[in-house]
């Protein structure tokens, strides 16, 4: 599901970073008292009361300055501004009101988004001093005070935030359409291969590696079912993401696995398997998505007896990660095998959602244990009572045992390896929790 984007703004120093980790929890942002630490945005996913969002932290702005960084700084936080369906920003009470801030107040009322006024470092609870008042001078609102350091004033910055998102509908699609995001670094085809699948021009398609910015949804429909395919940026290496637009567009590509069921991982026959590809495919693999990888550009591979074949195995070396993923060999440009992709979405769909009885699983438990038995310890051995489904979307294992610790990494992926042989499982991850019996 579309999860709406609330962007924390600010001149530099005044406490973005800080709140930023308070509010997710953890230390992701660095925080520094040196302005500008925070040089590109960093995004995460948070929930307030069963909501989840993503917030997205900015380096400061700096309106006026020739400072090379700055100025991008600056850029960078437009960005975040033009995405974002709510903007916070931060103020510091112990500096007061300065030029900077105004100019920032200026910048976000003319974008038209809705501002929630953050007035930030007031640590000292009781009566609000005095200097609070000064900040209705940005005409922004009623200010929220907030600590950042003791998180006081955390709570009612998200109700208003949420105030301002009462009326978002994320675009939601009814059941029967499986959502599927074609992800993979950039120049591999992704667009291409959606116009082929959609029978006309819906992408621009262009040999300029970044050609899409954004991730845009096709509506399919035909003889093999609904399809909504989102087309995403290309994924690069952090290093080579040196365009304002295209950092966003990794966020934006994230979040198109997030609302996937399925991932059609695509990568291009003549380059090979890269690092990036198996970030790529790792994300989707976290997230417990579906996956078919579309090895694209075949039409353009030198072929002789058996070249597909030891292409696949080298590829399922290269997705050793990711054993479970079926491959498909097609052509974008010529159309070859591009209406299998149909047919494995829909099996590796089901895959992802299949539900399992628990009666079915511990017979599958008997006998794997009868056949190797259980790792033991000081003469302690791993006693597994049963396990059940816990849920699905990837299908989810817990399994209850006497000692957690016993329970080792290599017999949890024996365990896998006799559920998948019996039930297939296809094309999906598949989780495994243990839990020592009372938990």
């Amino acid at each position: 599901m579309a999860k709406p984007i609330i962007a924390i703004v600010g001149r530099p120093n005044v406490g973005k970073s800080t709140l930023f980790n308070k509010l997710v929890g953890k230390r992701i942002s660095i925080v520094d008292d040196t302005p500008g630490v925070t040089r590109d945005r960093i995004y995460s996913e948070c929930e307030w009361l069963d909501k989840p969002f993503m917030l997205v932290d900015t380096g400061g702005i700096e309106p006026k300055t020739d400072d090379i960084i700055l100025s991008q700084m600056r850029r960078q936080a437009q960005l975040a501004i033009d995405s974002a369906d709510v903007i916070v920003m931060v103020v510091d009470i112990r500096t007061g009101v300065t030029a900077t801030d105004h100019e920032v107040a200026s910048m976000l009322q003319k974008s038209g988004k809705p501002v929630v006024l953050c007035v930030n470092k007031c640590d000292s609870i009781g009566a609000l001093p005095p200097d609070f008042y000064e900040f209705y001078n940005l005409g922004l609102g009623d200010p929220i005070a907030v600590s950042s350091v003791h998180g006081h004033g955390t709570g009612d910055l998200l109700d208003a935030c949420f105030a301002h998102l009462e009326d978002y509908k994320p675009e939601e699609y009814a059941e029967e359409y499986i959502k599927v995001a074609v992800i993979g670094k950039p120049n591999v085809g992704k667009s291409s291969l959606i116009n082929r699948l959609a029978g006309e021009e819906r992408h621009i398609v262009s040999d300029i590696p970044g050609t899409t910015r954004d991730a845009v949804d096709s509506i399919v429909e035909n003889e093999h079912g609904k399809f909504v395919f989102i087309d995403t940026a290309g994924i690069r290496r952090k290093s080579k993401v040196n365009e304002d637009i295209e950092r966003y567009s990794v966020l934006r590509s994230y979040m198109a696995v997030d609302r996937a069921d399925v991932c059609v991982i695509v990568i291009d026959a003549t380059v090979g398997f890269t690092e990036q590809d198996s970030k790529v495919a790792g994300y989707a693999h976290e997230q417990g998505k579906g996956c078919v990888v579309a090895v694209n550009k075949w039409d353009a591979v030198e072929k002789a007896t058996g070249t597909m074949e030891e292409y696949r195995k080298k590829l399922e070396n290269d997705f050793s990660f990711m054993a479970y993923v079926p491959f498909v060999f097609i052509s974008a440009k010529t159309g070859q095998r591009v209406e299998r992709l149909y047919d494995l979405i829909k099996y590796v769909n089901e895959q992802n959602s299949m539900r399992i009885t628990t009666g079915k699983l511990n017979d599958i438990l008997a006998y794997a244990t009868a056949r190797v038995q259980p790792p033991s310890d000081k003469g302690k051995r791993l006693k597994i009572y049963y396990i059940t489904q816990a849920s699905t979307r990837p299908p989810t294992f817990v399994c209850f045992c006497n000692k957690a610790e016993l329970f080792h990494f290599s017999y949890q992926r024996y365990l896998e390896n006799q559920i998948r042989e019996t039930f297939g499982l296809e094309g999906t991850p598949i989780r495994m929790i243990v839990r020592e019996r009372g938990e």
